[in-house]
């Protein structure tokens, strides 16, 4: 069974994050990055998948500049057989749409894939779009949010659970397919230093658009459908502190409970 797994590269979650002062995107520049968490768990499926039946190949896909060979290798290292990267600055501006068009045309030409495994949502932007968009330029059946997903006994189908509102939506897909991963679904693991090693060794492939066979008006700014006007950092929060002093201690007790009740409202 070959199953593709399509990762990001995003800022560390635990990293401060700063605004450009022309409110064009964040700065990037000291910052270290990582795995979209939710790509990890797709990736993991796939690497337990893989162990259950004893055969297959696992590959990660990624797009973006040069840094994301680091993911890549950092894919490799969990366990991955091959990886791909989608590298060039015709692809720099893509929005989800003209993502998701490049990476189905790279999973065409390094493919057929049984199964392609997503995040459900990147961590930096949380949008949710690139998997189903992923999924309808590939023409195939497409689960989003799996919590749990077991395969069929001949391999022709997988069954998904995902979390809705007020319970669990359980579906039946039919292979190929693309899923999205959710927390829960798994824990991902850590590389081992074999592993690190061994991800020096392994294949990593580099494709342009014309690679893909796409134009420029496919990819980039020209093949996307929407664009970021401006980013801004979210407004810093208002603190009105009030020291209570001078007070004996049944007195300061009794204004405490008038505050919370007349100003902060809370009880």
């Amino acid at each position: 069974m070959k199953i593709a797994v399509c990762i990001k590269q995003v800022p560390d979650t635990s990293a401060a994050l700063k605004v450009k002062p022309d409110g064009s995107g964040v700065d990037t520049e000291g910052l270290e990055f990582v795995i979209s968490p939710y790509d990890e768990y797709g990736l993991e499926e796939a690497l337990r998948t893989k162990e259950k039946l004893a055969t297959g190949e696992v590959v990660v896909v990624g797009l973006g500049p040069e840094r994301v060979a680091k993911a890549l290798r950092s894919g490799l290292a969990m366990g991955a057989d091959r990886a791909v990267h989608l590298a060039d600055a015709a692809f720099d501006g893509s929005d989800a749409i003209a993502t998701a068009r490049a990476l189905a045309a790279a999973l065409k030409k390094a493919g057929p894939f049984d199964l392609v495994w997503a995040g459900k949502e990147a961590t930096d932007d949380g949008m949710s779009t690139v998997g189903a968009a992923l999924a309808e330029f590939l023409g195939i059946p497409h689960a989003s949010e799996v919590k749990k997903a077991e395969l069929s006994a001949d391999k022709t189908s997988i069954t998904c659970w995902s979390e809705v509102e007020g319970g669990t939506a359980v579906v039946e897909v039919k292979l190929p397919a693309v899923l999205t991963a959710q927390k829960g679904l798994n824990e991902p693991r850590y590389a081992s230093l074999k592993g690190i090693m061994m991800a020096k060794k392994k294949e990593l492939a580099t494709y342009t658009p014309a690679d893909l066979g796409l134009s420029a008006e496919q990819v980039g700014k020209g093949g996307s459908r929407s664009e970021v006007l401006k980013v801004e950092p979210p407004p810093k929060k208002q603190t009105n502190t009030k020291l209570i002093k001078d007070l004996e201690p049944d007195a300061a007790a009794k204004e405490l409970v008038r505050l919370l009740r007349e100003e902060a409202k809370v009880i």
